[in-house]
């Protein structure tokens, strides 16, 4: 005697050897011995022999017509004997039998299980919805098969290319264009990125990029709702400071300005004017959410993507020739020894005499210039000609509070290597560029205000635009200025919120140990890199969500005093402020990532354009080194014997403008010195040689080649149809 059983979703076979109420002990074809219990008894039989019966079960089961099995099944439930002997005859064989078993359970859009060997037919309309769902799934997997063959031929389908940077970066694994970049990829036995690149479906690798970058962080699109910019209801005095900005020609969002009286009598006043959306921009209002949305300006050569619409900046921004409200900082110093007697913030009207431009006068505010007074260019431009008693005095304070400042460092900041500005030169057309600073300390990225600043004339760039690429040496007297005045406002307003119990967002930094990164938090705390007692970012609220949240905070203790921290928008322990720092830290990280990725794209496009094979370079690490006359990092070979510090010429090898990789091999040493095979090499990594040391590729994908949904197993029938 034989039984016929389920076993775990299978249909087994086998003799019976013994056989009780409850079970039976089988043994199968293949000698294994399982007991059965009798509820997944399905038929008992003598003949045929098990092996026999399931190879004439499968026979049958391939040939059943399952819409003609569907008309015949009862609408109540029913067995699969019933239904064999319905189908076929009421003398239906067992092989008949057991075909009809194994092609109802493997049909569950036509019958829905309802017990051990019961069924139940699907409802038409159920069975219709299944149907064309299985049908969509088949011709789904001929599509991505034929995608396959496509890309495996070097040819990109439209449709993958539609969908390329989804494909890549934030993949739907269940869309059939994602499924076929996989099994192509298998296929060909090429990574995913190097398929679509061979299949020409990356025609840009500029495109490439950018897009990408809007994406991860604005899938929406950069442009703006119409918002209008809400006007400043307060009664602000006009300040008798006539004060003037320092920019590169790039910068449309001025947000600071300076301004100097009393020189000659011995005390002067040095006013520090920020720009003041916070007077009239207010938490949670609809311009707030824009500024928290975006949470910074976003700068790349020749363009930029604004935090705030142009239209909003443009009604707070220090323009030349206007009364502009400010939040104005006045420090009291002693002419001669340049002590600070005190400090005071109003609230007021500037009036902005000038909006310097430092890209047009660096050559002429140089420090012979600013220190004799004797010396004389043979052209001082127009904006200078009143300017020149103040600008000297800055000078002499700006070294002299950086001099202080470094005594608290224990050390001097290292402004040894240059900045570089880009210049883009679309078609045939002027020089459209931007200045865009590559590195720089702590307090020279976070409080120059000619850093990062690019010009644009709102057109996206395209990728073939031809590259100049100039140096700016750091701490030319312009920026110490500006940046001194900066880290001076910012820490010392710091210091007064803490002072009044009024939160803020700082950034700080342990000390000055390899490793000790700056940190951002809510409470004042000592910044080692610039040597202040706190610091807090608020000269940049037209750029940067933190410094607008900031001056919120100051104006409340401006216009409160000591009951401010009762009257700021945020209070102590505010989770609000918690997320704000959470979300700025993020997404501009994310944002300096884009930055430092297209301005190596830009560097490679400048490295071929001028046909750029061998350069001199620095060895800085093991196996990388930095290029002397270019804002470039890469590996090379040929080092491992060369110590930290070893000057060397450097012969380049291909650049992959997609994955922004480029490497080198070094062919002779330029400096003479002894190859130290010890490794101790050069002095050690100054605080600001590690600025931009980080490679830029290989690039991360999402595309997982492991994923199991094949197109293959896309044309199953009866994957997830069941009703």
């Amino acid at each position: 005697m034989h039984l016929l059983f389920e076993e775990t979703g299978k249909f087994l076979a086998g003799r019976i050897l013994s056989e009780a109420d409850t079970s039976a002990q089988v043994e199968l074809d293949s000698g294994k011995r399982v007991k059965v219990k009798a509820a997944n008894i399905l038929l008992k039989f003598d003949k045929p022999e098990p092996a026999r019966l399931m190879a004439a079960a499968q026979g049958v089961a391939s040939g059943i017509e399952l819409d003609m099995a569907w008309e015949f099944a009862p609408e109540e439930e029913f067995g699969f004997a019933e239904l064999a002997r319905d189908y076929f005859s009421e003398q239906a064989t067992l092989g008949e039998q057991a075909g009809m078993l194994l092609a109802l359970f493997e049909a569950p859009h036509y019958f829905r299980r309802a017990g051990k060997g019961r069924f139940r037919k699907a409802s038409k309309d159920i069975l219709a919805l299944a149907l064309a769902a299985i049908e969509k799934k088949k011709q789904l997997a001929l599509q991505v098969e034929a995608w396959v063959k496509e890309l495996s031929s070097g040819v990109c389908p439209q449709a993958i290319r539609d969908q390329l940077y989804k494909i890549l970066f934030k993949p739907d694994k269940n869309a059939p264009e994602y499924k076929a970049v996989v099994e192509a990829s298998r296929a060909t036995h090429l990574g995913p990125l190097d398929l679509l690149i061979k299949a020409g479906a990356i025609d840009s690798p500029y495109q490439f990029h950018w897009r990408r970058f809007l994406l991860e962080n604005f899938p929406k699109g950069v442009g703006f709702p119409k918002l209008e910019a809400p006007r400043i209801t307060a009664e602000l005095p006009l300040s008798s400071a006539r004060a003037f900005s320092i920019d590169d020609s790039a910068t449309t969002e001025i947000d600071d300005a300076l301004s100097v009286q009393g020189l000659g009598s011995g005390t002067v006043l040095l006013g520090i004017h920020i720009a003041a959306p916070g007077l009239a921009i207010q938490p949670g209002g609809a311009i707030d959410q824009l500024g928290r949305a975006r949470l910074s300006t976003v700068y790349m050569p020749g363009y930029k993507i604004t935090m705030l619409p142009d239209e909003v900046v443009q009604a707070y921004t220090l323009m030349q020739g206007q009364d502009c409200p400010a939040v104005s900082l006045y420090v009291t110093l002693d002419e001669a020894t340049l002590e600070i007697k005190s400090s005071e913030t109003k609230l007021e009207r500037v009036h902005i005499d000038s909006n310097l431009r430092h890209d047009q006068l660096d050559n002429i505010v140089t420090t012979a210039w600013l220190e004799d007074p004797d010396f004389k260019h043979e052209i001082d431009p127009q904006p200078l000609s009143d300017k020149r008693e103040q600008l000297s005095f800055l000078y002499r304070l700006a070294k002299d509070l950086k001099a202080k400042r470094e005594v608290v460092r224990g050390k001097p900041e290292n402004f040894n290597r240059p900045d570089y500005n880009y210049r883009l030169i679309r078609g045939t057309g002027p020089s459209q560029g931007a200045n865009a600073p590559v590195g720089g300390s702590e307090a020279h990225e976070m409080a120059s205000v000619g850093a990062n600043k690019l010009w644009t004339d709102g057109a996206e760039p395209q990728g073939s635009e031809q590259v100049e690429i100039s140096v700016r040496q750091r701490g030319a007297p312009l920026d110490l200025i500006v940046s001194e005045a900066m880290i001076l406002a910012n820490s010392t307003w710091g210091n007064w919120m803490a002072e009044l119990g009024v939160p803020g967002i700082y950034r700080s930094q342990a000390s000055l140990a390899i490793g000790v990164k700056v940190r951002m938090g809510t409470k004042a705390m000592p910044h080692a890199g610039l040597g202040v007692k706190s610091y807090a970012w608020s000269s940049s609220p037209l750029r940067r969500y933190t410094d607008l949240v900031n001056q919120w905070q100051i104006i409340a203790c401006a216009r409160h005093g000591k009951t401010a921290a009762l009257a700021a928008p945020f209070k102590p322990k505010d989770a609000e402020l918690f997320s704000i720092i959470s979300s700025f830290d993020a997404t501009y990280a994310a944002y300096n990532g884009f930055q430092n990725a297209i301005e190596r794209f830009w560097i490679l496009k400048y490295i071929q354009q001028q046909g750029i094979t061998e350069f001199e370079a620095t060895l800085f690490k093991e196996n990388l080194v930095r290029a002397d006359h270019l804002p470039l990092v890469l590996p090379v070979a040929g080092a491992q014997s060369l110590p930290r510090g070893a000057r060397v010429l450097v012969r380049l090898g291909d650049i992959d403008e997609v994955s922004l990789d480029i490497h080198g091999t070094v062919i002779q040493r330029l400096d003479g010195g002894e190859d130290d095979k010890s490794g101790s090499g050069a002095p050690g990594t100054t605080e600001d040689e590690s600025e931009d040391d980080t490679l830029s590729g290989p690039i991360a994908i999402a595309v997982d080649l492991s994923d199991a949904d094949t197109a293959s197993e896309a044309a199953k029938p009866g994957d997830n149809c069941a009703p």
